[in-house]
Order: structure tokens, then C-alpha cells, then sequence
């Protein structure tokens, strides 16, 4: 963890906000935790939010509660995507690109996590690497010529966990057809979902690409996310743990808000809650492993999903 805040003792905070009437921020799993708390903070200073969500149902409640909060000209919409399909990316991408002319920062805000049984997305893949990194990965790529048409950002939200687990991608096994663990998928998940959003920084620098790219991760925050798809144990053990250790659902928002609106900040960074293991606390500049910057697994990683998706960047590496 860096020694010195550059935000100061209290770290990053929304109060450092101006206006962002004319912005438009698109947001992956917008109808809960940290992505519903981003949301509204972008909404609480003007701007436009457009929620990719999976469920319709959810996303219209959440929309009438934002306009119920925020009044009824809150500029705030929903296209249905559903992660775990490449083709209801590849539809949702094509619906945006039509309705949204312009994309001031893309947050790829869901997840899932600790699926007690190995499951797979109807187009192979790990249930948690399908819908954390390759969903991602495709809906990035999509989007990338709008976004850099509006000298845009991506903001990938990570988690700490992509230097635990087996600290390093499975190539040999990326489904973990053979040693499957919930923890040990999650943990690939996220460390692939990190390891692309750095080398896609160094290829956005290579080729001169106006788009910056951020990561950042939530900590330990009370939402939504282990209990949607977590075995009992899991469940039951979080709802205690999180009263303990976990700060609420708004302030595991404020990396990500940091990352798609704050200036000067690194690329090749970490940003997040600073405290207690980088848990909670003020949100600055985390420490970074060297894992997720290994430039050999990153290309390799690069390829197979360019491969698995579909979808070519056009960015040499």
C-alpha cells in the first residue's frame, strides 16, 4: 500500500465531484451493491447512467426508485445483457453503440462469485471466468470505438482475490474440469479480468489510442454478490462476517467512481480501500502484485480469448 494518500487522511471521496451534466457512464450489474451506489452518486451530479443489466424485472424497480430519488427527469436507462451469453453481449453492445452516442467511461461493474458447483455459461465457458473476464473482455472490444470517439475510460473492477487462490491462470484447464473449487475459479476470474485490463493499457499506449484504462477493487463491501450465487455455508458465514469486517455498498462504490471521473490518475495502479489489508478505509493507490503485470501470461491470455470470444481488437501487442 502506498505510504501517502495523494487525496489526503480521508482518501478519495465524492465530495471532490463537480457537475457531470453531459457525461454518460455505462454500468455493468447496476441494480444492486456497488454498482447501484455508483449510479446514484453519478446521477446525485447530473449525469447520464446506463445500466446493463440481466434481469428486466429488477432494472425497471430500480429505475423507478432512482427517478423517485433523483426526480422524474433523472437520465437514467437499462439494456438487457446477459454476461453469461456472448451473443446477448454482442446484441446488448449493438443496442448501445444505437442509443448511446456517447460513452464518457465504461465500468465493468458485474460479477458473480463462489459458485459452489462447477457450472458453465451456455457458450462453455466456467460460469466465473465466463461472466467476469470473457463477457467483459467482448463488451469492451464493442464498445472501444465509441468510447475512444469520446476520449472515454474503462474501468475494470477487480478484487484482492486475484492474488490468492492458485495465484495464476490455468491455462492447461481453464474451465477446472478437474480440481474445481469456487474460490480457486473466482480468484482466475478476477486475475483474468486485471491481468486484460493492464495489457490492454499498454496496447491502448502502443497505438495511441485516446482511451484510458483503470483498475480498481471494492474491498470488503455488504452487498449482494456472494449471496446470489454462494452455497449455504458460504452465505451464512458472510452474513456474519460482513457485519464485522465490511463496510456498506456506497463506499465500495467510490474506486469506481474515482476511476471514471478523477484526473491524474496511474494506469498501471491499483486503486481501493487502503486499510486493514486493503479491506476498507480511504480510498487511495493499493499495493500491486506482480502476478497480474506478467506480460508472457497476459499475451497468452489475450489470444485465447480473442479466440474463445470471437472478437479481434486490431491492438499488436
Amino acid at each position: 500500500m502506498t505510504n501517502n494518500n495523494r487525496f489526503g487522511p480521508n482518501g478519495w471521496t465524492p465530495e471532490r465531484l463537480g457537475s457531470l451534466t453531459g457525461k454518460t457512464y455505462v454500468i455493468t450489474g447496476a441494480t444492486s451493491g456497488t454498482g447501484l451506489e455508483a449510479a446514484r452518486i453519478f446521477l446525485s451530479k447530473g449525469a447520464q447512467v446506463v445500466m446493463l443489466n440481466r434481469n428486466p424485472e429488477k432494472s425497471a424497480t430500480t429505475i423507478a426508485r432512482l427517478k423517485e430519488e433523483f426526480g422524474p427527469d433523472a437520465d437514467v436507462s437499462f439494456i438487457q445483457m446477459d454476461l453469461a451469453s456472448l451473443d446477448s453481449v454482442r446484441k446488448a453492445a449493438a443496442e448501445v453503440l444505437e442509443q448511446v452516442p456517447r460513452i464518457d467511461a465504461l465500468i465493468c461493474n458485474a460479477a458473480i462469485a463462489q459458485v459452489p458447483e462447477l457450472r458453465f455459461t451456455v457458450d462453455g465457458f466456467e460460469s466465473q471466468l465466463g461472466v467476469n473476464h470473457f463477457g467483459h473482455f467482448l463488451l469492451c472490444g464493442l464498445l472501444f470505438p465509441r468510447i475512444e470517439a469520446s476520449q472515454g475510460r474503462i474501468v475494470v473492477v477487480g478484487s484482492n482475490a486475484y492474488k490468492m487462490g492458485l495465484r495464476r491462470i490455468q491455462f492447461e484447464d481453464l474451465n477446472f474440469e478437474k480440481n474445481y473449487s469456487a474460490w480457486n475459479a473466482y480468484a482466475q476470474s478476477k486475475l483474468a479480468q486485471m491481468m486484460f485490463a493492464y495489457e490492454l493499457q499498454r496496447r491502448v499506449r502502443a497505438a495511441g489510442k485516446q482511451v484510458q484504462v483503470f483498475v480498481c477493487h471494492p474491498g470488503a463491501s455488504r452487498t449482494s454478490l456472494i449471496d446470489s450465487n454462494a452455497g449455504r455455508f458460504n452465505k451464512i458465514l458472510w452474513a456474519i462476517l460482513s457485519r464485522i469486517i465490511a463496510q456498506p455498498a456506497e463506499r465500495g462504490a467510490w474506486p469506481e467512481v474515482m476511476c471514471a471521473t478523477e484526473e491524474g490518475l496511474k494506469q498501471e495502479a491499483l486503486y481501493g480501500p487502503t486499510r486493514r489489508g486493503e479491506t476498507v478505509g480511504p480510498v487511495g493507490e493499493c499495493s500491486l502484485d506482480a502476478i497480474v503485470l506478467d506480460r508472457e501470461a497476459a499475451t497468452k491470455l489475450w489470444e485465447i480469448s480473442e479466440e474463445k470470444t470471437g472478437f479481434r481488437w486490431g491492438l499488436p501487442a
